[in-house]
């Protein structure tokens, strides 16, 4: 997909200010296509950047903000993106994104998954019936063991959803790094399709094994916490880029650290959250152009430490 200087100006509704006052928009307006990984366990394609829906898309019944979040999912998907991440567990955000997807001609290429957060084998089965019913799907995508809540149970079931054709591939999630090496022994185990984890520019755990472990066993990634909840904002306010970012279609701390994430081959995904348009669209442009090498990974995280 294409932007034209025009398109973007009107996303970001700047047109007129000219150029010089929105430099960071047209890093990458002249790339054609996001960037794809692909699922180790079917060689399907992945757009590299997602949107989580922790929080941002909990908003109740209203309307008004109901076509922000579809505002939202129509940006994504015109920049590449197709990958929605929710999970009962997120009050409203399973309905919301039904309502505001069903609204848009999207609706059915997008790559829905939501998680399974309950206990017994009753009660995960009638969740995920309520999560596909409120999401608006008869099957899908991805299903994943919230936080490894009671997996050992909910991971017959999902086998043989998945042989049934109600969901389409399986997965678990958790977000600390102390979920990391029980993650990776029932990924040993059990070869779940995907797995779902915490990783960031400044909280690299996961590197140490299990990225390996679930490369080894043919497990795609997707990455939550890409921002540590904020505080990576926090930590960069005032401050600015180095100029050598410009060498990576650097245009914004946002994509500075989706970069780094995006630059290590192990991740197939990542799945920042927002309700905001314009900061959509600037996650999304972390997935076009060129990604950093492993000497300009070690310089980025460097370069964050020393200011």
């Amino acid at each position: 997909m294409n932007y034209s200087r025009r398109e973007i100006l009107q996303l970001y509704g700047c047109a007129g200010l000219g150029m010089t006052l929105t430099p960071s928009l047209f890093s990458f307006s002249q790339i054609q296509k996001m960037g794809q990984r692909t699922i180790p366990g079917s060689g399907e394609k992945l757009p590299m950047v997602g949107l989580g829906t922790w929080q941002t898309f909990d908003i109740g019944n209203s309307k008004s903000e109901l076509e922000i979040r579809k505002q939202v999912l129509a940006q994504m998907y015109k920049m590449g993106g197709s990958v929605i991440d929710s999970s009962p567990m997120y009050g409203s955000s399973e309905t919301v994104v039904g309502e505001a997807a069903s609204q848009l001609d999207s609706q059915d290429d997008f790559f829905y998954a939501t998680k399974i957060w309950t206990s017994g084998k009753q009660a995960g089965i009638d969740q995920m019936t309520s999560s596909c019913r409120k999401m608006k799907v008869k099957t899908m995508d991805l299903m994943q063991i919230h936080n490894l809540v009671d997996w050992e149970t909910h991971l017959r079931t999902l086998r043989n959803f998945k042989e049934q054709g109600k969901i389409r591939y399986w997965g678990l999630t958790h977000y600390v790094d102390s979920a990391h090496d029980t993650l990776e022994r029932i990924i040993v185990a059990e070869k779940p399709d995907f797995v779902q984890f915490n990783y960031s520019i400044r909280s690299r755990n996961a590197e140490k094994s299990l990225f390996d472990t679930c490369k080894k066993h043919g497990t795609a990634t997707i990455i939550n916490q890409p921002y540590e909840s904020g505080s990576l904002f926090r930590k960069v306010r005032g401050k600015d880029l180095p100029g050598w970012a410009s060498e990576y279609g650097i245009a914004s701390w946002g994509q500075y650290f989706l970069k780094f994430i995006l630059s290590n081959e192990g991740v197939t995904c990542v799945i920042p959250g927002t309700s905001n348009v314009k900061h959509v669209i600037d996650n999304m442009g972390a997935g076009y152009g060129r990604l950093p090498d492993g000497n300009t990974r070690e310089k980025m995280a460097a370069y964050l430490v020393s200011i």
